[in-house]
């Protein structure tokens, strides 16, 4: 199983992007692929399965988008829409920066402590 994340390395809440990476540790230890877009916010979520199988909108997956935002995403079936997706995917992959293990896990002290922080906020504590 190959599985390739793209995420924002910067947003305009700090809380929601240090939740974000408060998850990285468990992925990367699952030998998920996480990558950080370098220029600019992402906000579309969009993922890609088996080429055929698409979605694409604003629906964060999280029980707050799910219970309290009012959000849509569409659900494209189809080989000629997944390879577009793909193409838009590897343009965002070149646009990224790769987040390793080994480099994860010598994060700073002070980012662990926003991720820690915003944990906390995320289960509303």
């Amino acid at each position: 199983m190959d599985v390739k994340i793209i995420l924002p390395s910067y947003t305009d809440s700090w809380l929601v992007l240090h939740v974000g990476r408060s998850h990285y540790e468990e992925l990367l230890h699952a030998g998920v692929k996480i990558y950080e877009r370098r220029d600019r916010v992402l906000h579309a979520k969009t993922a890609l399965i088996d080429g055929v199988w698409s979605t694409i909108g604003s629906t964060n997956l999280d029980w707050r988008s799910f219970l309290h935002n009012d959000e849509v995403n569409a659900v494209i079936l189809g080989q000629e829409f997944g390879a577009q997706m793909k193409a838009m995917f590897e343009k965002d992959l070149a646009a990224s920066n790769p987040i390793t293990r080994e480099e994860w896990d010598q994060r700073s002290i002070g980012m662990r402590l926003k991720e820690v922080v915003a944990r906390l906020w995320q289960r509303g504590l």
